[in-house]
């Protein structure tokens, strides 16, 4: 057996042991089929996040080596086109996120923050407006940010973005308990700075999370399972995952690595990046 399934088994086992600490709550029904999605281009899916001027559009991007493009899908997986970053480079892609951005604008943030041996110095955060009408091929010249770990490198798969305070937070991925860091959004300009360490969370090996447009929910992924949590009113980000989550229902996928609210927040999709020769699925969970 090959080592790297050996570690796929052992990583299993023990977020499966962990998960039995967090109930299974009924908020949202199982998971529907809306598409396999059998494309030669996106086969590497690993951030997907829903539009807010356009809120039938998907915007997604593949994993390391992929060009510096954010694909376009409609609500039911069609592909539509894509957005070129004019200047970027896809060392490691990881997640997407959708947010307030300049003056307010809804903006929207690609993730190069990928770094399986932890080896890089710093990452980059991309920011460009999110396009006012339907494209089908677009090219941006996008602001970005390098960032550095206050303590060095790290690996991280999950970008969210608050829509409430701006605020950018990067949850890590190898530690035992995933750490959580925050970038303030006035920060975001100066184009260089030290992420501050928000907290600790009781999850591992986390690779996608997102919070809904309007604030409420916040979910949190790995391999095996969806956490999830209610922010009440105000309550800070860190406040709210201070929380015991609960836990969702998901499909397993062979390497699920994104998840996204609709606009709305009644529904929530997952999809997995190509493996072992299953093609992805795009998967629905309405809310009850």
């Amino acid at each position: 057996m090959k080592k790297s399934i050996i570690l796929v088994l052992f990583l299993a086992c023990f977020q499966r042991i962990q998960a039995q600490n967090f109930p299974i709550d009924s908020i949202y029904g199982d998971g529907i089929i809306v598409k396999r999605v059998d494309s030669p281009i996106l086969n590497e899916i690993s951030g997907m996040v829903f539009g807010k001027l356009n809120p039938n559009l998907i915007y997604v991007h593949n994993d390391s080596g992929g060009e510096p493009k954010v694909y376009l899908l409609d609500s039911l997986g069609n592909e539509l086109g894509d957005i070129e970053l004019l200047g970027a480079m896809n060392r490691d892609w990881e997640d997407i996120a959708i947010g307030p951005g300049k003056n307010g604008q809804s903006s929207i943030y690609v993730g190069d923050i990928g770094d399986n041996s932890a080896v890089y110095e710093s990452i980059t955060i991309y920011r460009f407006p999110e396009p006012s009408d339907k494209v089908e091929s677009l090219k941006v010249n996008p602001e970005k940010i390098v960032l550095r770990y206050p303590d060095g490198p790290m690996d991280a798969e999950t970008l969210m973005v608050d829509p409430i305070s701006g605020d950018i937070f990067i949850l890590s991925k190898r530690d035992k308990q995933n750490t959580l860091f925050r970038l303030p959004a006035d920060k975001f300009s100066d184009g260089e700075a030290i992420l501050e360490e928000v907290m600790k969370l009781p999850i591992t090996s986390t690779v996608a999370g997102d919070i809904s447009q309007d604030g409420s929910q916040i979910v949190i992924k790995n391999y095996l399972e969806i956490y999830y949590w209610q922010r009440n009113g105000s309550e800070s980000i860190s406040n709210t995952l201070a929380k015991s989550p609960v836990r969702l229902p998901y499909e397993p996928e062979p390497q699920g690595e994104a998840i996204a609210f609709n606009p709305k927040g009644q529904a929530f999709y997952t999809i997995s990046e190509a493996r072992f020769a299953i093609i992805p699925k795009l998967y629905r969970y309405p809310k009850k």
